[in-house]
């Protein structure tokens, strides 16, 4: 369930049409004064539609008022508002309702316990929060927040209207450029997990000498690493969006605008397109090649290079419609088995 207004604060169906451009289906002077997810909503709320999986409750919603797409079929005693894209539309109809809310931190400026050391650079306009933790050689630039708990080693460059919330820990050399969120707890520049066996010394590690890159407006979920590379950067390219508990080994190349998905693992020097999609818990070997516009299903384990746009799942990961194929057979084995023994004892 979703935070209501306060009473005071209403809305019509069609100020909300406007607010958000779209066409109002039904009565325009309905009034809202929160909002709510489908099977929650009141008949003061408003809500959205946009998958299939949701049919039952778009029909059963007790919500005065639905976003929708101009493929969805209306129905009566209801006032629909139509949109290209009713999540998109929906989450500017929360910033409206819920403006009034405050969740602003208490905490402004540079709090007294944090310890920064005297090389590093302040931009302008900078939050640091209790605790924090800032090397030697540190550039933090204009607009950006480092909420409690954070640790960054020497040499990190932080750009503008970055925020990094409670305990990330961002290790020497790496750059993150402008608008840049990372979530609580992830670690960005750890030394990626690489060793070699000496007939002297047993297990020998291999330090890890370069960085790590996030390009303009890249998020990373909580819990994520992203390890440095070895000699040159790891590298996520700008509006990627990764998600929680992700392992990004070092030397990995992933493009722009990608979404990878809670519990994905890619392997070191393995290379990622622009637009790529990877479900939960798929697996990237190392070393490979993912082209752009490709889309990985959950669970998949990827073991070789991909060199064409489409869907993938399976393991080892294939094409969606072949993978589909083979799982059908499979399904017809065991009757298979039957039928040859059958002629077998014939």
């Amino acid at each position: 369930m979703l935070l209501k207004s306060s009473p005071s604060k209403e809305f019509t169906a069609l100020q909300i049409a406007q607010l958000i451009d779209a066409k109002v289906v039904g009565d325009s002077s309905t009034v809202i004064t929160g909002a709510d997810e489908l099977l929650c909503a009141n008949s003061k709320d408003i809500s959205f539609y946009s998958n299939d999986k949701y049919y039952s409750q778009f029909t059963s919603s007790k919500a005065s008022v639905i976003i929708i797409d101009g493929e969805t079929e209306i129905y009566e005693n209801k006032t629909f508002l139509i949109h290209p894209n009713p999540s998109l539309a929906f989450q500017t109809v929360l910033k409206t309702i819920f403006s009034d809310r405050d969740i602003r931190s208490a905490f402004k400026n540079i709090h007294p316990t944090a310890v920064i050391d005297p090389t590093a650079k302040i931009g302008d306009n900078v939050v640091i929060g209790p605790h924090v933790v800032i090397d030697r050689e540190v550039v933090i630039d204009d607009f950006t927040r480092i909420d409690a708990g954070c640790v960054l080693y020497p040499l990190v460059q932080i750009g503008k209207h970055c925020h990094l919330f409670a305990n990330v820990t961002v290790r020497e050399e790496v750059i993150i450029k402008n608008r840049v969120i990372l979530q609580p707890n992830c670690v960005i520049g750890g030394c990626g997990f690489g060793y070699e066996s000496d007939p002297h010394r047993g297990v020998v590690k291999l330090e890890h000498y370069g960085k790590v890159i996030l390009e303009d407006d890249v998020e990373i979920g909580s819990g994520t690493t992203i390890d440095r590379a070895r000699f040159k950067a790891t590298r996520i390219g700008r509006m990627t969006k990764v998600d929680n508990l992700v392992q990004i080994g070092h030397n990995v190349e992933i493009g722009m605008a990608n979404f990878i998905v809670a519990q994905v693992g890619i392997a070191g020097s393995t290379k990622v397109g622009d637009r790529v999609q990877i479900g939960g818990q798929a697996g990237l070997n190392g070393h490979i090649h993912i082209a752009s516009d490709v889309q990985i299903g959950a669970k998949s384990g990827v073991m070789t290079s991909i060199k064409e746009g489409g869907m993938y799942v399976g393991l080892p990961a294939g094409p969606a419609m072949e993978q589909g194929r083979l799982h059908a057979r499979l399904k017809k084995l065991d009757q298979l088995f039957k039928r040859v023994d059958a002629l077998e004892n014939k």
